[in-house]
């Protein structure tokens, strides 16, 4: 698949669609219309990659839709430089948001199969996250932390105690929490011992799975 000037184009629709539902970050905007989702995708989903909804990908996960994956990005307040920790790297689409807005990217992902498949794509189209491993989510990076932000792509049931642990003072920790339907929680942590929590809106997204590698 190439990406085309019809692609470019619906990009810029879908840009024009996310502004409108409240996303105000030029960067994340910016990031939304330059990276091809249609590349992230199977070639039989092609013609939904620019619609603002999720869709199926390998494992049984989705990739998340675009308002969604602006609004957790915009939610971290991402400076050049940043130390990012994704998890649930999917089919990476939300690592290229965050490698756009030249933060420091590390990511992991659960599925062995998804894994290997988007790390292939990875080098292919030449996305460089910092690092990019298969493993747990609920236990973080603890050899790389502490993160500025911590991004979380998949619903949990409750707030990993290790993912708190690896934030650093004044890091940001984006999470959506709950069994069937999530509640977006923004915490941040305040002091050593100290998070602040604030709710972000009701989203759904696919289960964070524990200790199922």
């Amino acid at each position: 698949m190439k990406d085309t000037l019809k692609h470019r184009g619906k990009r810029n629709q879908l840009v024009d669609l996310i502004a409108s539902k409240g996303i105000k970050s030029p960067e994340v905007l910016d990031a939304i219309r330059a990276i091809p989702r249609h590349l992230f995708m199977d070639s039989g989903f092609e013609d939904h990659a620019y619609q603002d909804k999720a869709f199926p990908i390998a494992s049984g996960q989705t990739i998340s839709q675009p308002y969604t994956v602006a609004y957790q990005t915009e939610l971290l307040e991402i400076q050049p430089g940043d130390k990012i920790l994704e998890i649930g790297t999917g089919s990476g689409y939300q690592t290229a948001v965050l490698l756009h807005l030249k933060a420091k990217v590390y990511t992991i992902e659960r599925q062995l199969n998804l894994f290997k498949k988007t790390k292939l794509f990875f080098d292919k189209m030449g996305y460089r996250p910092k690092r990019f491993i298969f493993g747990d989510g609920y236990k973080g990076m603890p050899e790389d932390a502490p993160f500025d932000g911590i991004l979380v792509t998949a619903g949990a049931p409750r707030i990993p105690k290790a993912l708190l642990s690896q934030l650093k003072i004044g890091g940001r920790l984006v999470i959506p929490v709950g069994e069937d339907h999530q509640t977006m929680m923004l915490i941040t942590r305040s002091s050593e011992k100290e998070f602040e929590r604030q709710e972000c809106g009701s989203f759904r997204f696919v289960p964070l799975l524990e200790d199922k590698n």
